[in-house]
């Protein structure tokens, strides 16, 4: 049987590893997909370094945009990453009718509603299972595995940089800054990390998941983010000591009036087994109303995990090639003509917990003050850790863990905490999820 043919743009790290996972499994893969998949073409502008990847029998170019044009080529992969040149790309081969493999979840987030209504129109397949969290198959199962269900959230740890800076942080008491230096020696953190400490790359993948799970358009715009660079290794030990540790989730909640998407900080209940999950690893916990919650768990980067999702839509998109489109599965799981246009709610309409810590002066009566003001918002007090003053100090810590409430209530309180004399400097602030 003829092979599907694939034009690879992009031959670094994943691209790199797609090549060599496709070789080496080549058998099995054909296997499942009923057909051969062959790398005819590979555009990089590095032509030495896809040579040497690549090997002879496999067309080699510097012109990505002569790959999404050639008539041979059935699937084009895009792993170049952003969103400039890749968009044209992207949208370059599904004028050309091609299929398109992408894991650039940046590119999707911004301008997925763009691309996937152009993929319609043309009666091609955009697939981006490694968009999401590496290795780990959570677009497929949000898109077909639990379709049945009514999803109520999500909460995913879904940046390994992150994740493994919070553990050694926990671990090791050390401060942020110190950690993060740790990460870029050993290359978990990139020289800039920005979109990753700043939780970004986690919105664009929070976004995308949001779409999927609520049937509603990409809104990168609209997400809440907040990345760990201020959060302390004081907190991080108070938090265990509460019996929570601290992870950087992606949320995303459906409630009547609109859809909750944040990206966090957030105390987790150690007891949950997505507050266990250490290292560089991802997790993604999705809560529906027949299947109840369900884990998913793994490598959420690097060559091969990430290779996996690629080959894996490689071979979804070769079984469907020649299918009716009208009988495919829908970009975001939902018909295109039934995506509502949800709001998605500002961060001051979010319901949630608190964890508010304070230095206050050590003195009689300082407590009755701040439970007083959190009692005229409404907020009620769940948990309250009072430290004794260091000898020859005269200013203590105050550790208050709060019930749920609106979060424009908890701004308003802590405005007010901060104005009273006896407290000094900001209240630190990190919202919590029992995530059950």
């Amino acid at each position: 049987m003829k092979p599907i043919n694939v034009g690879l743009l992009g031959i670094g790290t994943v691209g790199g590893g797609t090549f060599n996972v496709l070789k080496r499994n080549e058998e099995e893969i054909t296997r499942r997909a009923g057909r051969p998949i062959r790398i005819h073409t590979v555009a990089d502008k590095n032509l030495s370094l896809a040579r040497e990847v690549a090997g002879d029998g496999v067309r080699i170019t510097d012109d990505a945009f002569s790959v999404i044009a050639d008539p041979e080529i059935d699937i084009v992969v895009e792993l170049i990453g952003g969103y400039g040149v890749a968009k044209e790309l992207v949208l370059g081969a599904i004028e050309h009718g091609k299929h398109v493999v992408t894991a650039n979840k940046a590119l999707l987030a911004l301008h997925g509603n763009e691309i996937f209504g152009a993929a319609q129109r043309k009666g091609v397949m955009v697939a981006f299972e490694a968009a999401v969290a590496g290795g780990i198959p959570i677009i497929k199962a949000l898109r077909e595995g639990l379709t049945a269900n009514r999803i109520e959230w999500l909460a995913g740890i879904i940046n390994g940089t992150t994740n493994f800076i919070l553990s050694e942080m926990r671990d090791k008491g050390l401060p942020f800054a110190d950690v993060l230096r740790q990460a870029q020696a050993l290359g978990y953190a990139e020289a800039d990390p920005t979109f990753d400490i700043e939780g970004i790359d986690a919105a664009h993948k929070a976004t995308i998941m949001s779409a999927i799970a609520f049937g509603i358009p990409m809104q990168f715009e609209a997400a809440y983010v907040e990345g760990i660079t201020r959060l302390e290794a004081v907190d991080i030990a108070c938090a265990e000591q509460l019996g929570y540790r601290i992870k950087l989730l992606g949320i995303a909640k459906m409630r009547d009036e609109g859809v909750e998407l944040r990206v966090h900080p957030t105390l987790v209940p150690a007891r949950r087994l997505i507050a266990n999950v250490e290292g560089a690893m991802n997790a993604v916990l999705v809560q529906g109303d027949a299947v109840g919650s369900t884990l998913y768990y793994g490598k959420g980067a690097g060559a091969e995990p990430t290779a996996s999702a690629v080959i894996a839509d490689l071979v979804d998109v070769t079984r469907l090639h020649t299918a009716d489109p009208e009988h495919r599965v829908p970009h975001l799981a939902f018909q295109p003509d039934q995506v509502r246009d949800l709001k998605v709610l500002p961060i001051d309409e979010v319901i949630t917990s608190y964890y508010l810590r304070m230095r206050v002066d050590d003195k009689p009566g300082v407590l009755a003050e701040i439970t007083r003001i959190l009692a005229d918002s409404s907020i009620s007090i769940e948990a309250l850790i009072q430290k004794e003053a260091a000898e020859g100090e005269s200013r203590t810590d105050i550790i208050l863990l709060t019930h749920r409430t609106v979060e424009r209530n908890a701004n308003a309180a802590i405005r007010l905490i901060e104005a009273l004399p006896v407290v000094s400097g900001k209240v630190t602030r990190i919202r919590m999820e029992s995530l059950q």
